[in-house]
């Protein structure tokens, strides 16, 4: 009887060390192909464009700033230093990014009272004479030496946020001036009074344009927000009307290349549009750009585009153009695949940042080529600028989260 019961026994423990080893073996393969899933549900095409934006940016910046050296007041400079510094906000950015991906889009939401009154907070704190960083008669920078920290441009982030949690709390109320707009109009009423005090009139169009767009998403009215529009409308118009300088500049646009303006308020138009007739289809060519030489001024930052379409042509041009129309369509799609699964927030954010960065770079793209008047306006993922660049791999971490978010809902995970 034990000879016949012992066999018996070590094939059941054989049976059972089998077992056991399948399940080790299936709970290691499964830990393995965890990260490969995660991986699969981050929007690959969608790095792969800003990754396009950010590298081309990068070489970009260091084409146009690289003769800067030369001048008087880049003298103590090397020719690789914005290269290093364009190349140190994107380390930073990168890092930052990593950070904001990993912030549920709950969180966000539960702080975005919080990140605006933060921002208001900073735009008061750099209208302070010995805090805030002056340059060109512009007081818009807070210096945290290894970097200038610009208010205005984390608060393009914050109002995304606030505007998204305004609509969603204030949603039976959209139809209301009362409720629906007086309370969204006097927050961005009071971050409008504090970037004319920079001033940054740019900054303030960017986020004007961007409420007034996700109140519009979010339902409001279709005749309250014709009549926004003509107050938007009406109150820039007399912003720059009442601005002498203001209004030189749109008198040089309607004529840059008028003896009285080509030397004057519109030399940097009149360059800007030389650079594009010089680089026709093909460009002439990498690094072989002539208007960066001194003749374009800020070519490294407000008119990166031109130095592109110098030297790339409008071959270059047309492939910037077509990779901010792929991301603001990529955005929305987003955001409308979010609102499909009951997640306004996290939708009306992602619609946010696609109108956000869309309207920066249409509005930059023609101010370059003329079509708007010169503003200055960085382009957004490209030009030089250490809070812009830092804001925008926030931006697009927050956009990237939305995603994968929806993508883990419509799996049926939590």
């Amino acid at each position: 009887m034990l000879s016949l019961r012992l066999p018996g026994r070590l094939r059941i423990g054989r049976g059972a060390a089998a077992a056991a080893g399948a399940v080790r073996f299936e709970r290691r393969r499964s830990m393995r192909a965890a990260p490969s899933r995660a991986a699969h549900s981050i929007d690959h095409a969608l790095l792969w464009v800003v990754g396009a934006l950010l590298l081309l940016g990068l070489v970009m910046v260091y084409s146009a700033s690289i003769a800067l050296p030369d001048s008087n007041r880049f003298s103590s400079y090397s020719s690789t230093f914005f290269l290093v510094r364009h190349g140190f906000a994107l380390a930073v950015g990168g890092v930052a990014a990593l950070a904001a991906f990993s912030v549920p889009v709950a969180r966000l939401h539960e702080s975005a009272k919080w990140l605006f009154l933060l921002g208001l907070v900073l735009l008061v704190v750099v209208l302070i004479p010995g805090i805030g960083k002056e340059v060109y008669g512009a007081r818009r920078w807070l210096s945290l030496y290894v970097l200038n920290l610009q208010p205005s441009e984390l608060m393009k982030l914050f109002v995304v946020l606030y505007a998204a949690d305004f609509t969603v709390r204030k949603q039976d109320s959209m139809q209301s001036v009362r409720k629906g707009f007086l309370p969204m109009g006097a927050a961005v009423a009071l971050v409008g009074l504090l970037l004319l005090l920079e001033p940054d009139l740019g900054a303030f169009i960017v986020i004007a344009a961007v409420a007034m767009g996700l109140l519009f998403l979010g339902g409001v009215n279709g005749r309250l927000f014709a009549s926004l529009v003509v107050i938007a409308a009406t109150t820039f118009s007399l912003l720059i009307w009442l601005s002498p300088w203001r209004r030189e500049r749109i008198f040089a646009y309607l004529d840059p290349f008028d003896a009285a303006n080509a030397l004057g308020k519109g030399y940097q138009l009149s360059h800007s549009l030389i650079a594009f007739g010089r680089g026709e289809l093909f460009g002439v060519g990498l690094g072989a750009s002539v208007e960066k030489l001194h003749y374009l001024p800020e070519a490294h930052t407000d008119f990166l585009l031109a130095v592109i379409g110098e030297e790339l042509g409008l071959v270059g041009v047309l492939t910037v153009v077509v990779l901010f129309f792929w991301f603001t369509r990529r955005a929305f799609e987003i955001g409308r695949q979010s609102i499909k699964l009951e997640r306004t927030f996290a939708g009306l954010v992602a619609k946010g940042i696609g109108l956000w960065i869309g309207v920066q770079a249409f509005i930059n793209m023609g101010v370059n080529t003329g079509l708007l008047p010169t503003k200055g306006l960085t382009l957004p993922l490209m030009s030089y600028g250490g809070s812009g660049i830092l804001v925008n791999c926030v931006a697009v971490a927050i956009l990237l989260r939305v995603d994968w978010e929806n993508r883990k809902l419509m799996r049926g995970l939590a």
